[in-house]
């Protein structure tokens, strides 16, 4: 099912809260692709990913009736999906790899002698934090303030934590290639 409901997240939010059943599954489609790609990030497992998306939804229906989005729902559903997820990579024991990751990425603007490998290697260099800030800005696609809420962190702590991620990539031979430029 494609997402043509031209309504916003609030009216379907508010249709879902009056009992519209169409409305939560619009919500859904909406966002399942999102929500099991962020998942898979953090297990690195399918199946896993795919039970996250259905406790992320279970969640978000435990909050109707008198449910109120205060911020977009990607920051909204960002914290239930990155801990489902954490739960779920620790009960499986396993580290998500980020190669995986790089790959769902387009290709284009990739620099000649700079390979993905080259890259993942550098991204899993990264503290688990910068590397998680890094991801939700540019894979994500979230503004800083829609991070600094997800994570429940200041804006200037997402700031520096950014920015911190950002000096190590330049500064990393393996990635250098990917700042030219800039």
């Amino acid at each position: 099912m494609a997402d043509s409901d031209p309504r916003t997240d609030e009216d379907l939010i508010a249709a879902a809260d009056r009992g519209d059943p169409a409305a939560f599954e619009t919500l859904y489609f909406r966002y399942r692709d999102w929500v099991v790609s962020l998942a898979w990030r953090f297990t690195a497992n399918r199946d896993d990913a795919l039970d996250v998306l259905q406790e992320t939804f279970a969640y978000l229906l435990r909050k109707f009736p008198g449910f109120r989005l205060t911020a977009s729902m990607k920051t909204f559903l960002y914290p239930a999906v990155k801990n489902y997820a954490i739960a779920a990579r620790r009960k499986r024991r396993r580290f998500a790899g980020e190669a995986e990751v790089l790959d769902e990425l387009p290709a284009a603007g990739e620099p000649s002698g700079a390979s993905r490998e080259e890259l993942a290697t550098a991204l899993g260099a990264l503290d688990d934090a910068h590397r998680e800030v890094l991801l939700m800005r540019f894979v994500d696609g979230m503004s800083l303030a829609e991070i600094s809420s997800a994570l429940g962190i200041p804006l200037g702590t997402v700031k520096s934590r950014l920015h911190n991620a950002l000096s190590k990539l330049r500064a990393d031979p393996r990635t250098r290639a990917y700042f030219e430029g800039t």
